[in-house]
């Protein structure tokens, strides 16, 4: 599972809630946490994100505001809305039942 079209569909999207779910990121950050927390076995790239990005905003579920980054440079930082996080709950309630069904039958094989 190391490359986005591996992800279950709507999966991506429940990622990036959860990545902004604490604190507002840019994007290349957004893309960076997610490798780190897989233990860089999933690698988002930038032609799967940023469309991603602009459809989370698009649906009222994220934010963008203009900011400096770390680097000194401006980045548009995306964090939750609340209607994101009503959604990411939702999504992550779907994804354990989800995962929970395909672990029983993948432990009975």
């Amino acid at each position: 599972m190391g490359k986005p079209s591996d992800l279950v569909q709507g999966t991506l999207d429940l990622l990036i809630l959860k990545t902004i779910a604490l604190e507002p990121m840019h994007g290349w950050a957004i893309a960076r946490r997610i490798q780190q927390l897989s233990n860089e076995v999933l690698q988002v790239q930038q032609g799967s994100l940023y469309p991603a990005l602009h459809r989370l905003e698009q649906q009222g579920w994220i934010k963008a505001k203009w900011m400096e980054s770390e680097t000194g440079r401006q980045a548009k930082f995306y964090s939750l809305t609340g209607a994101g996080r009503a959604q990411m709950e939702k999504e992550s309630a779907n994804w354990s039942r989800l995962s929970a069904a395909i672990n029983l039958i993948v432990s009975e094989a």
